[in-house]
């Protein structure tokens, strides 16, 4: 017997765009935001450490804006206002900061730790490529927070409501880029 297929329920094709779409947006908004942070701290004590990982990110932006073009997959729409807004938080959180910084760095590679997990465990085998593909980069986040935590993330000021307060604006970033 075959499931029943309801309104509003996404095919395997809808899905797998909400990924890649989703992904490019969430990398290019952590390019930016690593951006923001360099402006601010870049030629500081934390100037390497913060380039390692934009050049990470990039390379994730790189592996899923070819996706986006290979598969024929819209773009989010978004990508002006995760333009600033990434910038925008990046230099925030640097100006307050090395510390803050960081923090802000742990918040968003916990939000995309986990929201890589539930992607991976929805691909199928016939999409074993990009599943590996997204658990590299899965890991290389859980890198970028463990290097947040390592350079005192917990000690900014009010890290639980900055780093909470960061976490909650990737869940909705992460939402909205999916559909729009």
């Amino acid at each position: 017997m075959t499931e029943m297929k309801m309104p509003g329920d996404l095919t395997e094709r809808d899905d797998l765009e909400r990924i890649i779409r989703v992904d490019h947006a969430g990398e290019y908004g952590a390019a930016r935001i690593y951006a923001g942070q360099l402006a601010v701290l870049g030629r500081g004590s934390k100037g390497d450490l913060l380039r390692h990982m934009k050049e990470q990110e990039q390379v994730h932006l790189d592996s899923f804006g070819k996706l986006i073009a290979q598969r024929r997959i819209r773009p989010t729409a978004l990508l002006p206002i995760w333009h600033v807004a990434g910038f925008a938080l990046g230099a925030i959180t640097a100006a307050m900061g090395e510390k803050a910084a960081m923090a802000c760095t742990v918040a968003v590679e916990e939000a995309i730790d986990q929201h890589y997990q539930d992607q991976v465990a929805r691909l199928g085998e016939d999409e074993t490529p990009l599943r590996d593909t997204i658990e590299k980069f899965r890991l290389e986040e859980v890198e970028h927070r463990d290097i947040g935590l390592e350079n005192g993330a917990e000690q900014a000021p009010a890290y639980k409501l900055l780093s909470g307060a960061i976490r909650l604006g990737c869940k909705v970033a992460i939402a909205v880029s999916e559909r729009v």
